[in-house]
């Protein structure tokens, strides 16, 4: 691959992760106010698949993480807001504020761009599996996670 091509490769990912953060986190303002919802707050909101939902959609960052080279610790920080989204976001009422709050995918875009910032005009290391792995197994944990809270919150309740 040449340096043009990883360059317009990384400027690829680069308004992808935009796009994508801005779809599920900031894609509306309230009006008279400074809040902005997105598709992930939205989501949150169908009860038990709209959180399993978010984490799926949000676990595009921590694949294009992967796919781009990102260090571990950068797709461990990815996967921690990915963590403290899904877990919350569970909880009836905060987690439909920490949604609107916290906004991880926005995290999430954010961490990916300043890696494509540090390794753009050079070629990208070549895929990592264990990155892979350790993306597609956080995913994974988390939807189990979610899945077991909605059990015993039905059970709860």
């Amino acid at each position: 691959m040449t340096d043009t091509e990883t360059l317009q490769r990384a400027r690829a990912t680069r308004e992808r992760a935009e796009r994508l953060s801005r779809l599920l986190d900031t894609a509306v303002g309230i009006p008279g106010t400074r809040i902005r919802l997105g598709l992930d707050a939205l989501l949150g909101l169908i009860p038990g698949i709209g959180d399993a939902l978010g984490v799926v959609l949000g676990g595009w960052f921590l694949l294009e993480g992967a796919r781009v080279g990102a260090p571990t610790s950068t797709l461990l920080r990815m996967a921690g807001n990915i963590a403290v989204d899904a877990l919350v976001g569970v909880v009836p009422l905060l987690g439909d504020v920490l949604d609107v709050a916290f906004k991880a995918n926005r995290r999430n875009a954010k961490l990916l761009i300043e890696h494509l910032d540090h390794v753009e005009g050079r070629r990208p290391p070549a895929m990592r599996w264990r990155a892979y792995a350790l993306a597609a197994a956080v995913v994974a944990v988390l939807l189990l996670a979610i899945y077991g809270l909605w059990t015993l919150l039905a059970r709860l309740f």
